[in-house]
C-alpha cells in the first residue's frame, strides 16, 4: 500500500510537472493521477504495444506509469476545456 503511494505520487508530480499542472495539483491529486496513470499505461503497454507489464519499482515501471498519467491529464485538460 506504501508502494503504490510513493510510486503514484512520483509518476503524477512528473507528469503534472510535464503538462503544466503541478501548481493547481496538490498531493492526493498526484498520487491519484499517478496510480490510474499507471493502470492506464500498463493497459496501453501490454495490450496495444505488447510489451511487458509493469512489475516493481524501476525506470521501466515509472516512465510507463508517468506515460498513463499524461495521457489521463491530457483527457482530463480537454474535458476542462469543453466546459
Amino acid at each position: 500500500m506504501l508502494f503504490w503511494i510513493i510510486f503514484g505520487a512520483l509518476a503524477g508530480w512528473i507528469a503534472s510537472k510535464i503538462v503544466g499542472k503541478d501548481a493547481s495539483m496538490g498531493a492526493i491529486a498526484n498520487i491519484a493521477t499517478g496510480i490510474v496513470g499507471s493502470f492506464i499505461g500498463g493497459f496501453i503497454a501490454s495490450n496495444v504495444f505488447g510489451l511487458g507489464k509493469v512489475s516493481g519499482f524501476n525506470l521501466y515501471s515509472v516512465l510507463i506509469a508517468v506515460a498513463g498519467s499524461v495521457i489521463l491529464l491530457t483527457i482530463i485538460n480537454k474535458i476542462q476545456e469543453r466546459r
